[in-house]
């Protein structure tokens, strides 16, 4: 485990950063994507984390492009090495109305959460498959399972995602390579921080443990499924909604 190359999509996000922490605190080497470096505030946030003695790099990739994609994974190998853990995390919302929704916001949530897992993994998979060994998770969401209001674009990419979890996972099983799908409910996120308190409110009650999830309690599910010991648990989709959503 400790020396593997992680490789995070939009790793510098709420979920993404706890994800960046967790898994270097285990002795991964981290690498994420970005869109746009200067935009996002990489090298502060970088050096917000190095001062709490995380090390992490960045690519610039445009995840819903393919050939960015494999520019972006030749770099990566060429710099840092092969890649042992793959997390998809990056992701939009174009939030609306079917009725209403353009096809200009259809397109870009399906190219940003749903081909950009096709795009990444497809650079990535074929040297898993060469060594024998490999973790992919596919973060996807509780809308994915049930649908939302005004996500009819959301909810379908993140209900592709984990279609394309079990299949991949069959495909790669003995090839050492384990594919999961990690599903969170709300989370405690800026961007949650800013639904206006009387919405927030009645978010919370609906979710019967009774608060949202910390960052933290999902990239713990993360770490637990890309460990070396892990590789019999493949093609599942993991809830972290705090009893949201229950299935089997």
């Amino acid at each position: 485990m400790a020396g593997r190359l992680a490789l995070i999509t939009g790793g510098n996000g709420g979920i993404g950063t706890a994800v960046v922490r967790q898994l270097a605190a285990d002795g991964y080497r981290v690498v994420t994507t970005c869109l746009d470096a200067e935009a996002e505030r990489i090298d502060a946030w970088r050096q917000q984390l190095r001062e709490e003695g995380v090390e992490v790099d960045y690519v610039v990739c445009n995840v819903a492009d393919f050939a960015s994609c494999q520019k972006m994974a030749e770099e990566v190998e060429q710099t840092y090495g092969p890649v042992d853990v793959l997390v998809n995390l990056a992701g939009i919302t174009r939030d609306t109305f079917l009725h209403k929704m353009g096809a200009e916001d259809w397109d870009a949530v399906l190219d940003v959460n749903l081909d950009s897992v096709f795009n990444v993994t497809r650079q990535i998979v074929p040297g898993m498959r060469d060594r024998g060994f490999g973790r992919i998770v596919n973060v996807s969401s509780v809308n994915g399972q049930t649908g939302q209001f005004g996500q009819a674009n959301y909810s379908a990419a993140k209900a592709g995602m984990h279609g394309f979890t079990m299949a991949l996972a069959k495909e790669n099983a003995r090839k050492g390579i384990a594919v999961n799908t990690v599903s969170p409910g709300y989370v405690n996120t800026s961007m949650t921080a800013a639904i206006p308190d009387d919405i927030r409110e009645q978010i919370i009650a609906q979710i019967p443990a009774g608060r949202m999830a910390e960052v933290e309690e999902v990239a713990r599910v993360i770490r637990f499924l890309v460990a070396d010991e892990n590789g019999y648990i493949t093609g599942a989709n993991i809830p972290v909604n705090g009893g949201l959503f229950c299935s089997f």
